[in-house]
């Protein structure tokens, strides 16, 4: 058998046993320990579905708050476009001669196709002149919170 020996240059430097800042420490635990120790060291199965399971319940609260906020966020659009769009159609029914303002209904072009309007025109009760105007904007794509209702009373001169 040929024997090896080992250049200066690879041994390593032990600081001598009396040294405190002494870098490795021999293996003081038993066998028994060592082999407990090692058991250790991973997770169970156990504790991994629970991890999974508080992970799964987060997720589900995460997107549950997503799908509401961009359902808060559509609603939002729409009120603030649905009240510009009627605020806009009310000022022309406005400056126009209330005697000549009839009920009807149409868009608002190109420019908002999924929009329509409504005005409804009547008297009001014990006032003869006062008229109630209703101006309901619609959204057609919307199922549900699709109508934004606006009234104005005008004083009609006799």
């Amino acid at each position: 058998m040929k024997s090896m020996s080992i250049s200066p240059s690879m041994r390593k430097s032990v600081p001598p046993a009396s040294d405190p800042r002494r870098a490795v420490r021999p293996e003081t635990r038993s066998p028994a320990q060592a082999s407990a120790s090692s058991l250790c060291g991973g997770f169970t199965l156990l504790e991994v579905m629970i991890a999974m399971a508080i992970l799964a319940i987060s997720l589900v609260a995460v997107y549950q708050s997503q799908s509401q906020s961009i359902s808060m966020a559509a609603n939002s659009r729409f009120l603030t476009t649905a009240s510009l769009l009627a605020q806009s159609r009310m000022a022309e029914i406005s400056a126009a001669d209330p005697r000549q303002v009839a009920s009807g209904n149409g868009n608002f072009g190109e420019d908002f196709p999924d929009y329509l309007w409504q005005v409804e025109i009547g008297d009001v009760e014990g006032l003869a002149l006062l008229k109630k105007i209703v101006l309901t904007v619609t959204n057609s794509r919307m199922t549900v919170h699709n109508a934004y209702i606006l009234v104005l009373y005008k004083v009609v001169s006799p």
